[in-house]
Order: C-alpha cells, then sequence, then structure tokens
C-alpha cells in the first residue's frame, strides 16, 4: 500500500476508529457468537453463521485500517511550498465558465467534507489542481463535464 498524507487530526480520527473496532466491536461480535453458540446445534443456527460473518468482515476492516495507519504520515504544515497546489494548501479557483469563485482545501480522501470547503486531492478537481500555481488555467474532467478553471491564490 501506498504512503498516504494525513492532517494531525485526520490521523487520530483514523487512530481512534481503530480502537474502537479492536475493543468495543470485536468484543460485541465475540458476545453474539457466545450467545449464538449457547443456543445449541450449530450446523443449523443461523445467529451463529451471521455472528461468524460478521467477526470475518469485522477482522478485515480492522486490517485495512491498520495498514492505513502504518503507511500514513502526517503532513508538516510549515514545510509545505504554497508557491503550488499541494496537499493541505487552500486554493482559491475561479470556474471561467460562469465566474464563480470557489475556496477548498485539498486534504487526503477520508478526511474531504465538502461542507466545509475541505476536498480530496484524490478527486478530480484536487487532481487537476495539484501542482499548479497562481494563474494557471487548467480544465478538470468531473462527471458534468469539462470545467475550465483559473488558479486565484494559494494560502495555508
Amino acid at each position: 500500500m501506498a504512503i498516504a498524507y494525513y492532517t494531525e487530526e485526520g490521523l487520530k480520527k483514523l487512530k481512534d476508529e481503530l480502537h474502537e473496532l479492536k475493543t468495543v466491536e470485536r468484543q460485541s461480535v465475540i458476545r453474539q457468537i457466545a450467545e449464538a453458540r449457547d443456543k445449541g446445534d450449530l450446523s443449523e443456527n443461523a445467529e451463529y453463521d451471521a455472528a461468524k460473518d460478521a467477526q470475518g468482515l469485522l477482522e478485515i476492516k480492522i486490517a485495512k485500517l491498520e495498514e492505513i495507519v502504518a503507511n500514513a504520515r502526517i503532513v508538516d504544515s510549515a514545510q509545505l511550498d504554497i508557491s503550488k497546489v499541494s496537499i493541505l494548501t487552500t486554493v482559491r479557483i475561479k470556474n471561467l465558465k460562469n465566474n464563480a469563485e470557489m475556496k477548498y482545501t485539498l486534504v487526503a480522501e477520508n478526511e474531504a467534507d465538502l461542507k466545509s470547503g475541505k476536498i480530496s486531492i484524490d478527486s478530480p478537481i484536487g487532481k487537476g489542481l495539484v501542482g499548479r500555481k497562481v494563474g494557471d488555467k487548467v480544465e478538470v474532467t468531473v462527471p458534468a463535464g469539462v470545467i475550465p478553471f483559473e488558479i486565484m491564490e494559494i494560502s495555508l
């Protein structure tokens, strides 16, 4: 798995979720299996089968999160170069079709939250903006078509 960059807050959220899965969720599934096992014949016990399936899915989710956390790196905003668009920079762009201006902060995929102006660096707009500088014009292909943008400002 590739290295992914996160804010300190984003990585903490991942670690908290992993802790919750390993402690609370895992114990809950173990309890469900034990209760189903106590009901007798396991060969025709749908509750037992469902609990075992839930356990398998939980363990897969835990393994994936452990891998993500192991490959996560925290981005130090003091080290960022704001001469070009990169992760954790905030970019003000103008849609050249309708002159609407938008401001987005580029973040890791799991930290994206459009309502708070955070878009994934892996989104079509994020990919189209990375590495660009103020004044650059870029055409970004989105599901609705191609949108021409101009980069107006880059900040932290």
